[in-house]
């Protein structure tokens, strides 16, 4: 007979399984690089036969196989086979709503060095990843790592597929003609939107090189191409376009100036009347408390910013010179803050 553990036995197993939290990521992030989501298939396999596909070591394999199973990441059958789970298909590059980027990108080589300096971070209230790496976070990416720069671009489109859908479904454009999508990544939001209304023109506002990547639906040649126009630049320094919609989707969750001033330029750009669309992950109203505050921590160190609640993200735009109207839910992670710029 198994003897139940004392609660505080219970406690000190999770602070244990806490403390080695780290072993997690690393597995994932060893599971993704060494191939083994696409390499197992519909049916169970072996570590042996995995280890052959994927040339591994095949007992190296099985230890590593074991502890993601354990954590609910693939299924260890009672033969000692390997299958796929519902957590574990969404590694998988050939699945549509694949969190295989996503999931490098928060395992990316600086995540490992930043980490540690949490408490410093803490302490001083604002980001550490210049201590660590001699230069501003997006500067680093672009400048010195370029591969994860490529991680982390694919992973905002990842994850802004299904949100671009859930938006699309619920943002009524009504009469507008012209949208910018404002610090809008590779472009996946303003090309679902020009897909769902075929007399709307858009703008795409990013970084030079993640609009040199964008979808290839809003460059030259794509099935958008002749209604959008892709400005490179920094929304912190200007927007230097005139639209009747603005869209900010998880930009705003970056330090208080770079906040500030990306809203004033917007507000300086847009014609009184024109709406400003903000959507944000609020730490206070989210179906998964343990990702957004996660994401809220890391936020500190790499720029110094924050994940908003609903009344410091009102509160911030409000600051900026936004009257705020209807905040909807859009799914269990966004919500939608509906704004317009007031007459002068």
């Amino acid at each position: 007979m198994v003897e139940t553990a004392a609660p505080q036995q219970v406690a000190g197993m999770r602070l244990r399984e806490l403390a080695f939290g780290a072993v997690t990521a690393a597995g994932v992030r060893a599971a993704l690089r060494l191939g083994i989501p696409d390499a197992l298939g519909t049916n169970p396999e072996t570590p042996d036969t995995l280890a052959e596909r994927t040339e591994v070591d095949p007992r190296a394999l099985r230890r590593l196989m074991r502890a993601l199973a354990s954590h609910g990441i693939f299924t260890e059958q009672p033969d000692g086979r390997f299958a796929h789970n519902d957590a574990s298909r969404l590694l998988r590059s050939d699945t549509p709503s694949s969190m295989r980027h996503v999931t490098l990108w928060a395992t990316e080589p600086w995540t490992w060095q930043v980490w540690p300096k949490l408490d410093e971070a803490v302490r001083e209230g604002r980001s550490v990843f210049a201590d660590v790496h001699g230069k501003e976070f997006f500067d680093y990416l672009h400048a010195d790592a370029p591969e994860s720069a490529e991680v982390f671009n694919q992973a905002m489109t990842q994850s802004s597929r299904q949100a671009a859908e859930d938006v699309a479904d619920v943002l009524d454009l009504g009469d507008a003609r012209t949208v910018a999508d404002v610090g809008g990544g590779q472009g996946m939001m303003l090309a679902t939107l020009l897909e769902r209304n075929s007399d709307l023109r858009g703008y795409l506002l990013d970084l030079p090189a993640v609009v040199a990547e964008s979808d290839p639906r809003l460059r030259a040649g794509g099935a958008f191409a002749d209604r959008a126009t892709l400005v490179a630049g920094d929304v912190r320094d200007d927007v230097p376009v005139a639209a009747d919609v603005y869209i900010v989707k998880n930009l705003l969750e970056w330090d208080e100036d770079s906040t500030r001033r990306t809203l004033a330029n917007i507000i300086s750009a847009a014609e009184p009347g024109a709406r400003v669309v903000v959507i944000e992950n609020l730490v206070d109203e989210t179906s998964s408390p343990k990702f957004t505050t996660a994401m809220d921590l890391l936020l500190l160190l790499n720029v110094g910013g924050a994940k908003h609640t609903r009344d410091s993200l009102v509160t911030a735009m409000g600051r900026a010179g936004l009257v705020t109207g209807e905040i909807t839910s859009i799914n269990p992670s966004l919500h939608m803050f509906d704004s317009v710029v007031p007459d002068e």
